[in-house]
């Protein structure tokens, strides 16, 4: 190999310059001597140690004022560090394949372009992947693993609501006979659990393994027991169609995912994250639809009208303006919807009897007036 000019320049470094040389194969620190011929030689009182083409020296991650390099051709933890900068400058001037395994331009485009791929691809599953893998697997899931489940989810209604069962007597009797009738019309067995929970905020909601609860602060703002009922017959037809159960894969899924792209990549938080949002979070589209169906079904065989749930939900809507945790949050509530369960009610003759007696409907109002336990 010929060098040119400026290599021919930069071939005899200065008297006494040095580096320090591992060998790969011991921890031995090396104090050597360079000669830049037409190779890089390493030297050590006069031996030759190792000769590296130049062609097959990389640069490698070193700290600001030292020039740490490897070799191709060399063992893989073999390094050479170069402190002086007059000989740095000449081995940077021969070693032209230098930051050949840098990432140059093109190494960040290819380098971002593979993480906008990645985080796409991540998107894409959160969007359709997710939601379809917990369609498929929620009725694979045991009904005594869906309990225990739901066992944890009233847990954290606990911590978050800080809610007591409402036990008034003559307040839980006419729940009981509401809740009765709408579970038989619905074909729902005895093991659907509900209750009324004291908290001001006006919500109900499905947990997973055939749970329901109304809030109080719901209940306070009916007028009449079909608006309550409506509701009850709604969040049964959740039960009925698991949606809680798939909520929780859904969103478990979804939050481990989001983990991955914002470094969680144990997913830790998912399960806490998903079961809190249980009550916080809308169900889809499809769910809500097929709840609705299901809650007009099971109003229309008792012979009771299913718009007034609609009406109770635009009532809440319009006093709380869609902030904090109410039904409308969890439940968002369309004018297309209200008018479907207009509509469906005038294509029906509804002369079944009240669900409640004038006096049950005031002992329901009043459950949480005294005799709260905690859950």
């Amino acid at each position: 190999m010929t060098l040119d000019g400026d290599a021919a320049a930069a071939a005899s470094p200065a008297p006494g310059a040095s580096a320090i040389y591992f060998d790969g194969t011991s921890n031995r620190r090396r104090v050597v001597a360079l000669k830049l011929s037409d190779a890089l030689e390493i030297r050590e009182d006069g031996q030759r140690l190792a000769r590296w083409a130049y062609a097959d020296i990389r640069r490698a991650d070193s700290p600001a004022g030292l020039l740490r390099l490897s070799c191709l051709t060399a063992p893989n933890l073999a390094r050479l560090e170069i402190r002086d900068d007059t000989l740095a400058a000449k081995v940077v001037t021969l070693c032209r394949q230098l930051d050949e395994n840098l990432p140059g331009r093109k190494g960040v485009a290819a380098i971002v372009g593979w993480s906008l791929a990645a985080a796409v691809s991540i998107v894409l599953v959160v969007l359709f992947g997710v939601p379809l893998a917990a369609d498929r697997l929620t009725p694979l899931v045991p009904d005594s693993f869906e309990r225990r489940l739901g066992d944890v989810a009233e847990a954290q209604v606990k911590v978050i609501f800080s809610a007591k069962r409402c036990d008034n007597a003559a307040g839980q009797a006419a729940f009981e006979k509401m809740v009765g009738a709408l579970r038989q019309s619905a074909g729902l067995d005895n093991s659907v659990q509900s209750g009324v929970l004291a908290t001001p905020i006006p919500n109900a909601f499905a947990l997973p393994g055939g749970k329901v609860y109304l809030f109080d602060g719901l209940l306070a703002k009916a007028e009449s027991a079909d608006e309550v009922a409506g509701v009850l017959a709604h969040e049964l037809g959740h039960l009925r169609h698991r949606d809680s159960m798939r909520e929780l894969i859904h969103n478990g899924g979804t939050s481990f995912l989001i983990g991955l792209l914002f470094g969680d990549i144990t997913g830790s938080g998912a399960l806490i994250f998903a079961s809190r949002t249980l009550v916080t979070s809308s169900y889809s589209r499809d769910a809500e639809t097929n709840a609705d169906s299901f809650a007009i079904e099971t109003m229309h065989r008792l012979g009771r009208p299913a718009k007034p749930m609609g009406e109770l939900m635009v009532r809440v809507t319009g006093k709380e303006g869609g902030k904090g945790l109410s039904i409308v949050s969890s439940h968002p509530l369309s004018e297309d919807r209200l008018a479907h369960m207009g509509k469906a009610d005038a294509g029906n003759t509804l002369s079944g009897a009240p669900l409640l007696s004038a006096a049950e409907w005031r002992a329901l109002k009043g459950i949480c007036g005294a005799g709260a336990e905690k859950l």
